[in-house]
């Protein structure tokens, strides 16, 4: 029955489950990733990529409704001083070819220069005119923007991740002012000696707890808490959904909790839909070049390290594409290496840890995966119809049918908590007591009954293998 149903189900398998019958299917809105234009994409960047990218293909796969949106920090003072920067260091060509290393440059020199009064002066007069829509400043803002999101699709493709939505600050800088407004006709605005605007938090009404809304100048924040209440309101009105969530990690945990807060003060009811999913930090990310600064690094490093490995085993040789293949490898080691643990943990990150070929890795799972697939494919692809899979009566084809069937438990605990760890533990026993049973049954030599039927379970552990693998965020690859 386990055989039939997984081969039948194919990527379904699981879903099917009643577990999930009686779950309602919902709309549900996912920021995540959100870097900075004109900044690094840097590593702390990547995890919130590949949860959100977890969490929303998670939610797909039970048949919700997702919407993945990228919410880009592109508006702000800072815009001020890159502007300033571009104007006095910046390349038109460089911008072009490598948006997001020039403009880092561009920032690197002009902070050193941001001591001086006269660059202050500008950068606040640059950013005044980018507020009042002064068209040449704004141009060159846009220029950023639109090639910042060029090179950043290219590195969510590398990661096998995509967005339905780009939006930013930029976006609801004028409906913050509406918030503003709407804040300050439900009496929750008040302002301090200094002009500040803020809103009391705190049950007694006593200011033990408060937000801040507005600058003293009239400037909404950056970041503010206004432009991220406009967003908000706005998501909601135009996606109507079930249920919202910001994937950041844990230091933003307080942003949100007042986010929420305010949210239900001005009458929303919906905000009690709204969740944040926090996560910890990595540590210890360095790349053979010393500190790691851009998320390409990373990636290049994860595929130069896999051609390194792959090139001393014997079987590299015959591959097509060794590159594309080592891509997929590295990117799974260092899924893998982040979902182990709670999302709300640190970490310490290991090169060494994360690319080993034994051991509980994102390489043994591509690893198993491709040994599996390259069974099936020696011992005929036909149809597998009519087969008597009686005669798998050994324990380990038993452990195995055991295991699989498993699978929607694993995926009911992931869609309660969202933790990809139960996941990640799950396919890990699977490869290891698919290659137990791969040791210990083997196909080649048998009678052709037994070995159609042993046939018969492999595909069904890699064909869940695979799926899991793509919830995941991995590639699977058919050899290595």
């Amino acid at each position: 029955t386990v055989l039939q149903q997984v081969l039948k189900d194919g990527s379904e398998y699981g879903i099917k489950s009643e577990l999930f019958s009686t779950m309602p299917r919902q709309k549900a809105v996912i920021e995540f990733s959100s870097p900075n234009i004109a900044k690094k994409f840097h590593i702390g960047h990547l995890r919130s990529t590949i949860i959100g990218n977890f969490i929303a293909n998670l939610k797909v796969a039970l048949g919700h409704q997702v919407t993945r949106i990228n919410y880009l920090g592109d508006w702000g003072m800072q815009f001020g001083l890159l502007g300033v920067g571009f104007q006095q260091f910046g390349n038109e060509e460089k911008l072009k070819s490598s948006p997001l290393q020039h403009l880092f440059e561009v920032y690197v020199q002009i902070n050193k220069a941001a001591e001086d009064e006269n660059t202050k002066k500008l950068a606040k007069d640059f950013f005044r005119k980018l507020e009042e829509h002064d068209e040449q400043t704004l141009s060159l803002w846009k220029q950023f923007r639109s090639f910042s999101i060029e090179e950043y699709i290219r590195i969510y493709k590398r990661l096998g991740v995509h967005f339905d939505e780009y939006s930013g600050e930029s976006f609801y800088q004028e409906k913050s002012q509406e918030v503003l407004k709407m804040l300050e006709e439900k009496g929750l605005l008040q302002k301090t000696t200094k002009g500040t605007g803020i809103v009391d938090l705190s049950e007694k009404k006593d200011l033990s707890s408060f937000s801040t809304v507005m600058r003293s100048d009239g400037t909404s924040l950056y970041i503010t808490r206004s432009v991220n209440l406009a967003a908000a309101i706005d998501r909601m009105n135009k996606h109507n959904c079930d249920t919202m969530m910001y994937v950041t990690d844990k230091s933003q945990s307080n942003h949100f909790q007042h986010l929420f807060q305010i949210l239900k003060l001005m009458g929303y009811d919906w905000a009690e839909r709204c969740q944040h999913v926090s996560f910890g930090l990595v540590q210890g990310m360095k790349t053979r070049r010393g500190e790691v600064i851009f998320l390409e690094d990373v990636l290049d490093e994860a595929r130069s390290r896999m051609l390194q490995n792959m090139a001393s085993a014997k079987t590299t040789k015959e591959l097509e594409n060794p590159v594309e293949t080592a891509e997929k490898i590295g990117l799974a080691a260092l899924i893998i290496q982040d979902f182990h643990g709670l999302l709300s943990s640190d970490y310490q990150f290991s090169w060494d840890r994360a690319l080993q070929s034994r051991g509980d890795t994102g390489v043994f799972l591509q690893y198993t995966h491709a040994r599996l697939h390259s069974l099936e494919q020696m011992h005929g692809n036909g149809q597998l119809t009519d087969v008597n899979v009686a005669s798998l009566q050994e324990p380990e084809a038993i452990s195995v049918l055991q295991h699989l069937l498993r699978y929607d438990e694993v995926l009911y605990r992931s869609s309660q908590d969202l933790q990809p760890k139960h996941l990640v533990s799950y396919l890990l026993t699977l490869s290891h007591v698919a290659a137990a049973a791969h040791r210990a049954l083997p196909v080649k030599g048998s009678a052709p009954a037994l070995a159609q039927a042993r046939l018969c379970l492999f595909r069904a552990a890699r064909s869940v293998l695979a799926n899991g693998m793509k919830l995941l965020g991995i590639t699977p690859v058919t050899r290595m």
